[in-house]
């Protein structure tokens, strides 16, 4: 009992200690980076840095809540509970695992491990993915953040929480149906005798230290297309509303905004029809670039590849319907 309760604090601490030490890397970079690289020394070089920063900074801390969240899961939470609690039918229990996503006030970065450590658990794939999708986007964090963003305008927090809970129940579903094995690389999952604090503590070290790397890497590529596309590119699209709903759900893609801000970002895109606003807020937490390397790290390149770009379709779509019936 005494060497599990010494090695799961050590892994609290190593995790706490990772995530501080990372975003003083990162800020520390962000501010001598270019005056290092004096030859590179350029506004669209400051710029990436900058982006880097803030997309690394904002995510590590709900990385380490998911990480925290993951390992109690996985060293205390018996496969029992998860039996009682979630329907042994998968057609009932994704849109039970959904609903639960609403539960956890993380961001995308959070619900990664989360799912991971469910399955580990022997929840089924199909319920563990709806609640990956649906946590980081419905949880009541988010939905108060979309509120105090758009004052007076409470269809734009319904169809946000619709359009969501919509689009995660149905890529449930989807991956209940049309899903295969080999598609989805299952996280390993401890045995019988790794349980306790113990576990709790490996775990935490594990998935903390293993997510954190492609956090880093998500957030190097969408600082990069920050200072490749011209703004001007951009303006093109804002007189069709069927391109500008489009364009936003990319840009959702590559601007890796957390779910807890990405409704500020919206609501200062005053150019853009409000359905166009709401698909950038329901894409952003399901599909970005640091999101797909998270899960390309945890389950596969091969499940990133195909679910992402399913979820992304069925978000749009999700979107667009949402914002017909309410806004």
């Amino acid at each position: 009992m005494g060497d599990g309760l010494r090695l799961a604090g050590r892994g609290l601490v190593y995790a706490v200690l990772g995530g501080v030490a990372l975003i003083a890397i990162a800020t520390v970079v962000s501010v001598l980076g270019p005056m290092v690289a004096l030859d590179l020394y350029t506004p669209p070089v400051a710029a990436w840095w900058t982006v880097f920063t803030a997309i690394a900074v904002q995510g590590i801390p709900f990385l380490l809540l998911g990480t925290v969240v993951s390992a109690a899961i996985g060293a205390f939470v018996p496969e029992r509970v998860f039996r009682r609690l979630l329907p042994r039918n998968p057609a009932l229990a994704v849109p039970v695992a959904g609903v639960a996503g609403a539960v956890l006030p993380g961001c995308e970065c959070a619900s990664v491990p989360v799912a991971g450590s469910l399955m580990r658990r022997g929840v089924a794939p199909a319920a563990a993915l709806a609640f990956l999708l649906s946590a980081p986007a419905i949880n009541p964090v988010v939905l108060v953040a979309t509120s105090i963003a758009f004052p007076g305008r409470p269809e734009m927090v319904l169809g946000r929480l619709v359009a969501s809970l919509a689009t995660a129940v149905v890529m449930g579903w989807l991956w209940a149906r049309f899903g295969r094995d080999e598609w989805l690389r299952l996280p390993e999952r401890h045995a019988p005798a790794a349980f306790g604090l113990r576990a709790f503590g490996a775990g935490l070290q594990h998935d903390f230290l293993h997510a954190g790397g492609f956090l880093v890497l998500g957030a190097a590529a969408a600082a990069t297309f920050n200072i490749v596309v011209p703004r001007s590119v951009l303006d093109v699209f804002t007189g069709s509303a069927w391109l500008s709903v489009l364009l936003l759900a990319v840009l959702a893609v590559v601007l890796c905004v957390c779910s807890e801000a990405d409704a500020f970002v919206a609501a200062s895109l005053s150019g853009f029809p409000p359905t166009a606003r709401l698909a950038f807020m329901v894409v952003g937490p399901m599909v970005d670039l640091k999101l797909i390397a998270l899960q390309a790290g945890t389950f596969g390149r091969s499940f990133a590849v195909r679910f992402t770009s399913v979820t992304w379709v069925v978000a749009v779509v999700s979107s667009v319907l949402a914002g017909w019936w309410l806004l």
